[in-house]
């Protein structure tokens, strides 16, 4: 997708959107929103002052998801795949001011991962069909020109599957999984190095590489559009394609293909290994951020890629544990790129490079809490929240704030002029409100999901006091989930008043409710 999404863009009520589908009326507060597919369970803490500082933010953002975000999915734009379902013939959009159509893998991938497969499964899944297409092999992931985008879908949809038990969708997603990941292994992958080439999975934007590869000559903020950014091997790409790896052997197990799954996760760890003989650093207690194909290597902090070392899980617990202690805070949060490159600084800070994206944030917030880390996962969801809170009246989710000051910003990047330009923070942002909901549901809820059944692995500041989530619809039943105490350790739980493990068998029906109480 090209990182210049500036246009304007019209806005759609939760009113004209339900009459728009034929359903006004349908919809009830803190129901089932059966105009759009949603279920909206609610959070409650004990504390006045966390509900009114994180828990009316979760229905901010929820809300947010399911009106302003869910749109109508045009059968002749979105439908390549030809599995879109009517109903609800919706899927989730990128964001505001962009052009239409928003046909974008990793926006598409990244919400229903975060979020929509979750609250609203049939949207989920459509999410994900929009961007597959027919190819001469099979289904394969949409062929475009962020072709290093591609593999977050596979981890995406392996993700739906585990929270539906959708066996058709399984078997549709690992045919494209296969053929996509195909697709990449014979173009992009270097065997003297044994990594994948392609730019950094968040920036697609020029700011967020150092000169060279960003070359004054070219008039351009695309990254491919500089020379040489195709060759890169990024840490944020290669763990997802680790993160894919694992996920499509998965798959495989899941329909019975044992020695495909097997040749998968060996694949996946010499991915592994690779990225730790290049990238890491035992100095510094943190990894690299890109390796140029004659061997140079960037030693910047890239927050995505810290991230996604942890949850696609490259990086073994002690290395976990040693990013986490060493990695870079900015007063607002993580940011991108990690320090300034010298054609900007804090006055003009470069739009991909030290600027807060909630979505890479809420990504490292959610590694924190997957580690047991409750002191960075709720400085994690605090300066989210406070940024979010701190943009207007209408708390509303921005595509990237100014990591000094916290306004929202839009940061600096060269572009067709030939000089940095000044970029606008989009509004609207469905990928900075599903990065909020996944902190939430993912990170002090612990939802982790499997085959088999849902299992609990909460992370709750202490500080926070005792909270709820009421609602939460999962395959055939709604849940109710109370956390008490605080940490991460469960020392107790019950579910239906017996005592138990903290795990919800995926066969069950009807409600149940499952209380957690927590030590440090």
């Amino acid at each position: 997708m090209p990182d210049e999404r500036r246009t304007s863009r019209g806005r759609l009520s939760r009113r004209g959107f339900l009459a728009a589908v034929g359903l006004l009326g349908m919809a009830g507060a803190g129901a089932a929103t059966r105009g759009n597919g949603y279920t909206m369970p609610t959070v409650l803490f004990a504390y006045a002052a966390t509900q009114r500082r994180l828990g009316g933010l979760h229905a901010t953002a929820l809300t947010a998801l399911a009106d302003t975000h869910t749109i109508h999915a045009d059968r002749a734009v979105y439908d390549r795949s030809g599995l879109l379902t009517y109903p609800p013939g919706t899927i989730v959009r990128a964001g505001g001011g962009y052009p239409s159509p928003q046909r974008w893998t990793r926006d598409a991938a990244v919400n229903a991962w975060n979020a929509a497969s979750l609250l609203a499964p049939a949207v989920g899944r459509n999410t994900l069909w929009s961007v597959v297409e027919q190819g001469p092999d099979g289904l394969v992931v949409q062929q475009d020109d962020q072709w290093w985008d591609q593999v977050v879908w596979i981890p995406a949809a392996w993700h739906h599957y585990l929270i539906t038990g959708d066996r058709d969708f399984l078997s549709r997603a690992f045919e494209t999984s296969v053929n996509t990941l195909t697709t990449r292994r014979a173009r992009d992958f270097d065997a003297g190095h044994g990594l994948f080439r392609g730019p950094s999975f968040m920036n697609d934007g020029i700011s967020g590489y150092p000169s060279p590869p960003a070359s004054q000559s070219v008039h351009s903020s695309f990254v491919l559009d500089h020379p040489g950014t195709e060759a890169l091997m990024c840490l944020s790409t290669n763990c997802l394609y680790h993160g894919a790896h694992s996920a499509l052997a998965g798959m495989a197990e899941a329909l019975g293909d044992q020695q495909r799954a097997a040749s998968l996760r060996a694949d996946a760890a010499r991915l592994r290994e690779a990225v730790d003989r290049h990238l890491w650093r035992e100095e510094a207690g943190t990894y690299a951020y890109f390796i140029e194909g004659d061997g140079r290597v960037d030693t910047s902090q890239e927050g995505a890629g810290l991230a996604l070392a942890l949850l696609c899980k490259v990086a073994d617990r002690r290395r976990a544990s040693r990013i986490l202690d060493t990695t870079h805070w900015q007063p607002h949060g993580i940011v991108n790129v990690w320090p300034h490159f010298p054609r900007f600084d804090d006055r003009r800070p470069g739009r991909h490079n030290v600027m807060v994206w909630p979505m890479v944030h809420g990504l490292y917030g959610n590694a924190a809490a997957d580690a047991g880390r409750t002191d960075l996962f709720a400085r994690s969801v605090d300066r989210l929240a406070a940024l979010v809170t701190g943009s207007g009246s209408s708390k509303d989710f921005y595509e990237l704030y100014d990591s000094v000051s916290g306004e929202v910003d839009g940061g600096w990047q060269e572009g067709g002029s030939g000089r940095a330009e000044h970029f606008v923070s989009q509004p609207d942002q469905a990928w900075s409100a599903t990065a909020y909901l996944r902190l939430i549901h993912d990170g002090l809820f612990g939802l982790a999901f499997t085959e088999e059944a849902l299992r609990l692995r909460p992370c709750l500041p202490p500080q926070w006091g005792a909270v709820s989530l009421h609602g939460l619809r999962y395959r055939g039943m709604t849940l109710d989930i109370t956390l008490r105490g605080g940490g991460h350790r469960i020392q107790a739980c019950t579910v239906d008043g017996r005592r138990g493990a903290p795990v919800v068998p995926a066969d069950e029906t009807g409600h149940h409710a499952v209380d957690v109480v927590l030590e440090v």
